[in-house]
């Protein structure tokens, strides 16, 4: 059965001597791979001015700021304070904590510097950021299911799963495989589907629909999503952190494909209405 399948996964894949390398760090990794790949694709269809180095300044400034946008966000959203008692533990990456929402906004920010840096306008690279988004999401998703974290409520359903330790022997709802389903796989599909159309959305859409769509699939599987310990149900004892941090999302989505389609900026680099005629 399912439940008894995936109950036993090793969060570590393997085992180099003392080095032990977890699903959780191959995630990140294809991510970043499978992104840089996909990215370039979208670069070269939107005819814009990027090759290797302006791939791997863009890349060095989000990987440094998800990862420490991540951290801190989840030391302030999720730490309930103690993480302003014990200050030094924010750099103890090796005990896990990362926030998604965190890391959106470290990227985000970083973006700032890779477009001065690369010289592509800043909403242009990120709708190119925001279609790639969704692959690491999937992998990152994969991979809390693997180590057997951030589980779902208990549930009777024939799909439950029984994760063992601290989530206890009830089936609980694979909300890490929801998650990967809703906001990596179907929405990859959405976005990247649009990135083909000729001419291109606007600038700034892309990263207003991935905003308002993983808002919105978040917030409902948060219905079904066990809270952090520390934390549990806030107001009314039932909305979660990551409903809270969820819904400026959607609205800041919902404003920007607005403002997006309004202003219809050409993402940058196409071709002329003559070249464009010429290629097959």
């Amino acid at each position: 059965m399912l439940n008894e399948f995936y109950q036993g996964i090793d969060p570590v894949a393997f085992a180099i001597g003392p080095v032990a390398v977890r699903w959780y760090g191959l995630a990140y990794l294809a991510g970043f791979v499978l992104a840089a790949f996909v990215m370039w694709r979208i670069a070269r269809r939107w005819s814009l001015r990027f090759d290797a180095e302006a791939l791997t300044t863009i890349f060095c400034c989000v990987v440094i700021g998800i990862i420490l946008g991540a951290r801190l966000g989840y030391c302030l959203f999720y730490g309930n304070g103690y993480y302003f008692a014990h200050p030094l533990e924010i750099l103890a990456l090796n005990q896990g904590g990362m926030s998604f929402h965190g890391g959106l906004m470290g990227a985000l920010l970083a973006g700032i510097a890779a477009a001065k840096l690369t010289g592509i306008p800043y909403l242009t690279l990120a709708d190119m950021g925001a279609i790639v988004a969704p692959i690491g999401l999937f992998l990152g998703r994969c991979a809390n299911f693997a180590n057997g974290e951030l589980w779902g409520a208990p549930t009777d359903a024939p799909w439950g799963v029984v994760f063992g330790g601290s989530a206890g022997m009830m089936p609980r709802h694979p909300s890490q495989l929801y998650e990967a389903l809703l906001e990596g796989v179907l929405l990859f599909i959405l976005l990247y589907a649009l990135s083909r159309k000729r001419p291109p959305l606007p600038r700034g859409t892309f990263l207003g629909m991935f905003l308002a769509f993983y808002g919105i699939a978040r917030f409902l599987i948060e219905f079904v999503r066990e809270p952090d310990a520390q934390l549990g149900y806030l107001w009314g004892g039932w909305l979660t952190m990551g409903q809270v941090l969820s819904l400026p999302l959607v609205a800041a989505g919902v404003f920007l494909i607005i403002w997006a389609l309004r202003r219809k900026l050409p993402q940058q680099g196409l071709p002329s209405a003559a070249s464009e005629g010429g290629r097959a």
